[in-house]
């Protein structure tokens, strides 16, 4: 049989990789996290109470929930890029919606749009990120850590600029905040429309793709996705209310960022050993400190040490999710499995910004949502501990194979 011609994914791994982070980094580090940045004036200027506030992103959580759901079946049918191009198109259009109105209804349905396209382009990439790692055995984990790189890079371009336009054009400036952003994404989506790489094969089926024997690792999964969420969705109104303007606010935020581009770096090798459950344990752990942080004080080293340690151990259990799908399971089980541990997360990022929210609102004091999103994820890290290495992994992963 002939052989196809050399892509950009044969020749240049690690710019591929990076090309296909741009997905995630406009459908989460934008699309979801900048919610956070320009929450504080949306709440003010439309007169939002907090339960309402953490609905929005419970709603965009929904949304993520079904495209992790419809990402397998979808991919399948169009291709993994294809999906991930739709993902970035939804993604796209969410932003364009959410600088138009931030009516309930409207800016609600722009949630779920960038909770859907966010799903694609995560899951999809994912499995193609990891299906290029897998051709270069010897730097897998660090390629596979790149792709994550994309949410924290979104994380620092929204930190970046939002801040300081919502300081500097006062209250009611969120939508222009959107509109900012919509701008810089398109421009980021360019090179990831263009990109062309060879097509992945999809499983959606099959007995080595059971996921009866990782239920530990999904309800680790499921505590971590409550606990982080809660801490992203609220802390820029913590750090806001404690008297830090838009430089504080920014530094923080691009200090999450800066901690989650460290952590392919500082975690391959853990990430190499990542069979079992105890790489995303430690990592759910880490993310836990970063969360309690802030409830020892609230200096600005305190809150410096918190992003910087939160942001690290976030990502960095993302890309232990990934790891361990491809030590556990065979490739085409890839983008059924990462799903399958994408919806149980999508769950948890359901239920966490909704009930942290009402216990503000009950509580009136944003350290009752830090304490209940610290403790879930040191919940999230137990329970993570029990999960052990499939057999599949231990049957077919040779020396030299695997990072």
């Amino acid at each position: 049989m002939p052989q196809s011609a050399p892509t950009i994914a044969d020749r240049r791994p690690a710019f591929a990789i990076l090309t296909l982070a741009i997905g995630p980094a406009v459908g989460l580090g934008i699309c979801r996290f900048a919610y956070s940045l320009v929450l504080p004036d949306m709440r003010d200027s439309l007169d939002w109470s907090y339960a309402t506030a953490g609905a929005m992103n419970t709603i965009n959580a929904a949304g993520y929930l079904a495209g992790a759901l419809l990402a397998a079946p979808l991919a399948k049918r169009i291709g993994l890029l294809r999906a991930v191009h739709l993902g970035l198109a939804m993604c796209l259009a969410s932003l364009v919606l959410s600088s138009i109105s931030g009516a309930p209804i409207p800016f609600g349905f722009a949630r779920v749009l960038s909770g859907v396209g966010g799903a694609f382009a995560l899951v999809c990439g994912s499995a193609l990120a990891a299906s290029i790692a897998q051709m270069h055995p010897m730097r897998a984990a660090l390629l596979i850590g790149l792709f994550y790189n994309g949410p924290a890079m979104g994380l620092i371009i929204s930190g970046s600029i939002s801040p300081f336009i919502l300081q500097g054009l006062g209250q009611g400036s969120w939508w222009i905040v959107w509109l900012v952003l919509t701008a810089i994404s398109t421009v980021l989506a360019v090179p990831l429309v263009r990109i062309k790489l060879h097509p992945v094969s999809v499983g959606t089926s099959g007995q080595e793709s059971s996921v009866w024997p990782i239920v530990p690792y999904l309800a680790g999964y499921f505590l971590y996705g409550a606990g982080y969420i809660a801490y992203l969705t609220f802390m820029i109104a913590y750090i806001r209310d404690d008297g830090g303007g838009a430089a504080a606010q920014s530094a923080f935020w691009c200090l999450i960022g800066l901690g989650g581009i460290s952590a392919p770096w500082i975690w391959r090798g853990l990430m190499a050993r990542g069979r079992s459950g105890v790489a995303m344990a430690l990592m759910i752990g880490l993310t836990a400190i970063g969360a309690a942080l802030p409830l020892a004080g609230s200096s600005p080293i305190i809150y410096a040490l918190s992003a910087l340690v939160f942001g690290n151990g976030f990502l960095a259990t993302t890309i232990a999710t990934t790891a361990f799908a491809r030590f556990n399971y065979p490739e085409p089980a890839w983008p059924r499995v990462i799903a399958i541990i994408t919806i149980i997360f999508s769950i948890g990022q359901i239920l966490g910004p909704i009930i942290t929210g009402a216990i503000t609102d009950l509580t009136g004091t944003l350290s009752a949502a830090l304490a209940v999103s610290a403790g879930a994820l040191a919940l999230g890290a137990l329970v993570s501990l029990f999960q052990r290495a499939l057999p599949f992994s231990r049957s077919h992963s040779a020396p030299g194979k695997h990072p």
